[in-house]
């Protein structure tokens, strides 16, 4: 990844760790819910993620939160979210502060 998109890279996860479920304490970075960031040649962004339940009632909060996120980076064109539920979310995927924070470690 060249100089460029490894910064926009930055500021999309530094965007990223600023939404939250309502439910929980945790952003949705740390809680492992982003599987994947990929930025194409013309700065489109595509999101992989998933939801801690597939019936996350919070869900279209959290999804409209992240594409007016990321969105108001000037240099993204476009914001793709897509949402799978392959391989199902489950703890092992949270970062240590995320466990910390809901006291699993």
């Amino acid at each position: 990844m060249n100089e460029e998109l490894q910064k926009l890279q930055d500021k999309i996860v530094v965007l990223l760790r600023t939404v939250y479920d309502p439910e929980i304490p945790v952003n949705i970075y740390d809680l492992g819910l982003i599987y994947d960031v990929d930025i194409d040649d013309a700065n489109n962004v595509t999101i992989e993620m998933t939801f801690t339940s597939p019936s996350c009632p919070a869900a279209d909060f959290i999804l409209m939160d992240i594409q007016m996120k990321i969105e108001s980076i000037p240099e993204v064109n476009r914001v793709d979210i897509n949402l799978t539920f392959d391989p199902p979310w489950d703890k092992s995927m949270m970062s240590e502060e995320a466990l910390l924070e809901l006291g699993f470690m």
